[in-house]
């Protein structure tokens, strides 16, 4: 018996063949999932990773950095010196616009604040201003020019008009809110500097019909358009204002009033400067 089987494996040998190996048949491999790792790691959401919506807090008015831009990016308040910082407060629906502008002619809601609190907008503060410039340099001037051709007196342009208007309208919506912002640090209850921007120039907009209206004749008239634009758009700022600034103390009610009479002030400067027709 021996000597077959090395006869066979030495006649295997001879022939060059290997013997096979048996299949033991498939065998699946498995791996767990908590071993596996995705990559690229996917993008994360919250605060970091953001919207591009404007911030409320003031102290990061311009840090926001845009999304999908190839600008680069200046870090601190150096960012206010660029374009791209107030690009996002332009960009902005003419629906958006509208109903802002609709909230300004219904001061007694007091919303308006919460609405743009996640995007304010510089676009239709600017709008409103260039407009209240145009508005009122042109209607001053057909004023004047009816009134002196009236009484058959010589008609002169006035430039100043136009010089006086824009110093007026782009002074205040600057200055006000920057003060306000100022005030309202002082007293721990910082607000955004842009929010105030967008809230005191759509405060203007009642100015714009106020304005057109002042073409009637009559100086009673113009004085109570004068004066219900005025208590209009004081009552807008206020109101808006009001629940924010409570959190200032005490003091709060000074600070409301304060703003309110300010805007009535700015009624009655317009009344005497533009309103007023002297031939």
């Amino acid at each position: 018996m021996m000597s077959g089987n090395y006869t066979s494996i030495d006649n295997q040998k001879d022939s060059g063949s290997v013997p096979s190996v048996p299949d033991p048949g498939h065998v699946s491999v498995r791996f767990s999932d908590s071993n596996l790792q995705t990559f690229p790691a996917p993008i994360a959401h919250g605060k970091i990773s953001g919207g591009s919506h404007p911030p409320r807090d003031a102290d990061d008015t311009f840090s926001k950095t845009i999304s999908g831009s190839d600008e680069p990016q200046q870090s601190g308040w150096l960012r206010t010196f660029t374009v791209a910082a107030y690009k996002p407060y332009f960009d902005v629906d003419t629906i958006d616009v509208l109903e802002r502008i609709k909230d300004s002619l219904f001061p007694f809601r007091g919303t308006f604040t919460e609405k743009t609190a996640g995007n304010p907008d510089l676009y239709g503060p600017f709008w409103i201003c260039t407009t209240l410039i145009f508005v009122a340099a042109s209607i001053g001037t057909f004023v004047t020019y009816i009134a002196h051709k009236l009484q058959k007196k010589e008609w002169e342009y006035d430039i100043n008009l136009v010089t006086w208007s824009a110093g007026v309208f782009y002074g205040y919506v600057t200055i006000v809110p920057l003060g306000l912002y100022v005030i309202l640090k002082y007293f721990s209850a910082p607000s955004g500097l842009v929010q105030l921007f967008c809230l005191y120039g759509y405060s203007l907009f009642i100015f714009i019909p106020a304005l057109c209206l002042s073409i009637i004749p009559l100086e009673i008239f113009r004085w109570v358009v004068a004066g219900v634009a005025g208590f209009m758009s004081a009552t807008f700022v206020a109101l808006n204002l009001r629940t924010h600034i409570k959190s200032a103390g005490e003091r709060w009610f000074l600070i409301v009033a304060s703003i309110f009479l300010l805007q009535l002030a700015l009624s009655v400067v317009l009344k005497l400067y533009l309103f007023t027709v002297t031939v």
